[in-house]
């Protein structure tokens, strides 16, 4: 199993595909990466030498993935939160940030809906 940025990168998967298991690269970053190391995208991860991995790694380095980027966006977010701004506000509350309907959507932000008992005479 090959690692690259703290990922474990499945085998059986072609490259292309296996770099996309790193935050924040996608398919259209993963063949670029690959076209400037020049290393086919139809290959598979356990094929690859170890010398073809560090080219990957230090193509890599040159964009903000994984851990460097999750830091930063929660840093964001802190800061709004910090401002008391009204993106700040809504992040504490746990709601929609950017304007979308909070009357019969956005259960994916607020949870599970919870049944009021007695409503209904």
């Amino acid at each position: 199993m090959a690692k690259i940025a703290w990922v474990n990168l499945p085998n059986g998967k072609h490259v292309e595909i296996a770099l996309t298991y790193i935050y924040w690269v996608g398919r259209p970053l993963s063949v670029t990466v690959l076209e400037t190391v020049g290393i086919e995208k139809t290959r598979k991860i356990e094929t690859l030498s170890e010398e073809e991995l560090d080219l990957i790694r230090t193509e890599l380095k040159n964009h903000r993935i994984e851990w460097d980027l999750r830091r930063e966006i929660s840093q964001n977010i802190k800061r709004l939160e910090e401002i008391n701004c009204y993106r700040g506000q809504r992040h504490k509350k746990r709601l929609p940030v950017r304007w979308q309907r909070t009357k019969t959507n956005s259960r994916t932000r607020k949870g599970k809906a919870v049944a009021i008992a007695n409503k209904k005479k």
